[in-house]
Parts: C-alpha cells; structure tokens; sequence
C-alpha cells in the first residue's frame, strides 16, 4: 500500500475516533451537567396526577434518546437486549380472554384523553389510536405515523399467534422494536386489561367494521 493511502486510511480512522470520543464524552457531560440536570428539573413541576418521575427515563429510553448509538452497528447487541426487556414485562390476559367489546375499542381508539394533571388518578384514559393509525376504514381523520390497520384481521387471520402478537404489540411494542414511536399502553398502565381487550376487538373481531 502507498504511503499516501497509509496516510489517508490513519486520518480517516483517526477523524471516525475522535468523533466517536467526543460524541460519548458530550453524553456523558450532559447526563452528569448538575447544570443541565438542574435545567430539566427548574423546566417541569409537579401538578396533580403529573409528577417529576415523569421526566425519569427508564433503560429504554436512554438507550433510544442516544439516536447516534441506537441506530448504530455497536448498538444492535444493546436493541435486542432493550427488546427482551421490554418483552418479558408483558402479561397475558389473566382471565385468558383476548378478545372485548369492538364497540367500546373503537370509543378507546377515537379518545385521547387522560393521564394529564387535570385527570384523576382513575379516569379513563383513551388510547389516541387515531391520531397515528388508520383503522375503521369510514373514519377519515386519522393520522400515518404508524401502518393502516384497515383490515387487519381479515388481512391476517385470526390465529392464535396473530392474536398474541397483537396483544404484546399493544402491551409493550417495544418488545419487538426497541424505539418504536407507540406507546408502551400496558407497561405504563394507560389502558387497563379490559380496555386492551376492547382494542384487540376493534382490530381482530370478524364483526368489527374493520374487518368488513
């Protein structure tokens, strides 16, 4: 090899080493900045149902706050270790029963209510399912963060497989993509088993106008 490609090839690797040391030394300043800590606690405060261990991040979100890692080679080991955390959180349904009531799922997929400081601690919260997902194919305001579910279990049956799987995506997506922009609804206890049960119904009964 040339001595100018030597040269080449050094700095390269001495640019993508240096980058990789700042970049870690950036996050660790800003994880132990009592500054910038000081910043995010003075930014919130307590209110109601709202408290400050809101702002606390779990395992989870650390590792997906670090975008540059997270979606780096050296970070596919840590994503599938964040997956089977998120995964082995997940309950099955305790009176076995998978399947609700699609007419009060589609209630729980049109509201976004709840879980705010000016809720009660045991008010309803609604699932929001809307504003990232087509679902009943009569509804036009939805949003397309996340996939059309129009049909979804006309389109991919009703196997008990299917249904597990659908069940833990609503529990915990993250089991099965360690960033996934859907919220963890079982893991934090935003819907309730039975309000789960009404969703799975909305999506997975024959009945349901999203499988007409």
């Amino acid at each position: 090899m040339k001595k100018t490609n030597i040269k080449k090839l050094l700095a390269i690797t001495g640019f993508i080493l240096t980058s990789s040391l700042i970049h870690n030394a950036a996050v660790a300043q800003q994880k132990n900045d009592p500054k910038f800590n000081k910043m995010i606690q003075d930014s919130f405060r307590a209110e109601g149902i709202a408290g400050l261990d809101r702002i606390d991040q779990d395992a989870t979100q650390k590792f997906c706050s670090d975008t540059q890692f997270a979606n780096s080679k050296k970070g596919e080991a840590m994503r599938v270790k964040i997956q089977k955390i998120n995964m082995d959180t997940i309950k099955q349904p305790s009176d076995g029963n998978y399947i609700g009531d699609w007419k009060a799922g589609e209630r729980i997929a049109q509201s976004g209510r709840g879980a705010t400081w000016t809720d009660k601690a045991d008010a309803a919260v609604g699932g929001g399912c809307y504003n990232c997902h087509a679902i009943d194919p009569k509804e036009i305001s939805h949003g397309n963060i996340g996939p059309s579910l129009s049909g979804y279990g006309k389109l991919r049956g009703y196997s008990q497989e299917i249904i597990t799987y659908t069940w833990n995506r609503i529990n915990n997506s993250k089991a099965y993509n360690a960033c996934s922009n859907m919220p963890r609804f079982g893991h934090f206890k935003l819907l309730n088993e039975k309000q789960m049960q009404d969703v799975m119904a909305l999506l997975l009964d024959p009945e349901s106008p999203v499988n007409k």
